[in-house]
């Protein structure tokens, strides 16, 4: 099985919410709610998975200046309200990588993809997006994430 596979990723719109601040400390139980309720009181369907855009490397970054935006797509047309803002996605090729492990894996899984990207001849060309394919779940006092992880490029 390849674990990096490379997929045409149809445009879409999405509804997001910025924030500031370190990855790990997104207020996600706060920010998905709100989304979906944005998209019911605008009479929007949204999409079925939430997905995060991160444009700063933690390596590099520190913590509190961490930019990201949480978002979900939808079809229909919606103005932007309050803290959410709506934008357009463009098709594109996408390198995508499964991302089934505990959230402090996530630094391994996105070495094995920025690897696989240098050996294929590809760049990173944007932030990487997190596609969350399934709600998080707790075993063993562990986070696991279930993230499809894409690299634009």
């Amino acid at each position: 099985m390849k674990e990096v596979e490379v997929k045409k990723r149809k445009a879409c719109r999405i509804a997001y919410i910025e924030h500031l601040g370190e990855y790990s400390a997104v207020p996600f139980e706060k920010y998905i709610p709100q989304l979906y309720g944005w998209a019911k009181q605008n009479k929007v369907m949204p999409g079925f998975m939430p997905m995060g855009i991160y444009h700063d490397d933690p390596e590099k970054t520190s913590a509190e200046k961490c930019r990201s935006k949480i978002a979900i797509t939808f079809k229909g047309r919606a103005r932007p309200g309050n803290d959410i803002k709506v934008r357009n996605l463009p098709a594109m090729n996408v390198a995508v990588i499964k991302h089934k492990a505990p959230a402090k894996e996530y630094r391994e899984t996105y070495r094995k993809l920025s690897e696989w990207i240098v050996q294929n001849g590809y760049e990173w060309a944007g932030p990487p997006i997190e596609i969350y394919t399934k709600k998080p779940k707790v075993e063993a006092g562990e986070t696991i994430m279930y993230a499809h992880i894409q690299a634009t490029g």
